[in-house]
């Protein structure tokens, strides 16, 4: 029997030809759970299960079970945060030290936090601390978490220990946790307490330039020494200054996590 011909009248491919094509057209790539298991979301069992419940797109479609992933070219999320999965990210924590510069290069030739973190793959800061801030620092080369981390839309919290001329009253502590006007506008409220005279503990989630100092100025009590403590959900008090790690997987997920879309949010599979 003749092979079957299309309308045009060209000869239909060999079969060979036609398995072939049907292969290049399957979807190619690894399993989506074996990818957001490998980044700290849990078993593959986990981690279909947050498929199934509608909380993971890939390039903004919703993901089915069984779909497979470039982890070099696609967009993962998460209740609409990026997982990093291509191949060759790092996230490092720094403890960064009074008298480095939070820059990639330095045109006045001062040190800067890059110079303390391994120089291959090159990495950049997540935000940024003055010269003379001290405290976590968090350096990647992951553009997509970076954004979200920096940007005040997702309200990522830093908490600093500031040590400040004078000791805070009561009113003063108020004033802090209410919003403090400054020059570029009212600031949003903050968590503020004074654990001995003279240190406070304030957390905030806005990224203004300076901000910590301004706002104890703004209340007459000038900073004389500003550590952060915390970025979301990573601390460390054990690592020293100038000193920097990288980040557990479990870290990373809480990262990601900390940026995720509220209103995308479910209860986690158990």
């Amino acid at each position: 029997m003749a092979p079957s011909r299309p309308e045009d009248g060209t000869p239909e491919p060999p079969l060979w030809e036609q398995w072939a094509e049907q292969r290049r057209q399957l979807p190619t790539g690894e399993r989506l759970q074996k990818v957001l298991a490998a980044t700290g979301w849990g078993s593959r069992r986990v981690c279909e299960d947050l498929i199934a419940a509608g909380r993971v797109t890939v390039n903004g479609e919703l993901a089915e079970l069984g779909r497979r992933v470039d982890a070099e070219h696609d967009l993962i999320e998460v209740d609409g945060a990026p997982v990093g999965v291509k191949p060759g990210l790092v996230y490092y924590l720094l403890n960064k030290p009074s008298g480095v510069v939070t820059t990639a290069k330095d045109t006045h030739g001062r040190k800067t936090v890059v110079d303390l973190v391994p120089n291959e793959p090159r990495v950049f800061p997540v935000g940024r601390l003055d010269v003379e801030t001290e405290g976590l620092l968090l350096l990647t080369n992951d553009g997509d978490l970076a954004h979200r981390i920096t940007h005040p839309s997702h309200g990522v919290e830093k908490e600093y220990l500031v040590h400040v001329r004078g000791r805070v009253t009561p009113g003063e502590l108020r004033r802090l946790r209410d919003g403090v006007d400054l020059d570029d506008g009212r600031t949003a409220p903050a968590a503020a307490s004074q654990p001995s005279p003279g240190v406070l503990r304030l957390t905030i989630h806005e990224g203004r330039n300076r901000q910590v100092r301004r706002m104890c100025d703004a209340i007459g009590h000038p900073v004389l020494r500003l550590v952060r403590t915390r970025v979301g959900p990573i601390t460390d008090r054990n690592l020293r200054p100038s000193d920097w790690r990288e980040l557990s997987t479990a870290e990373r997920r809480a990262l990601t996590e900390a940026v995720a879309d509220p209103a995308r949010r479910y209860d986690r599979p158990t």
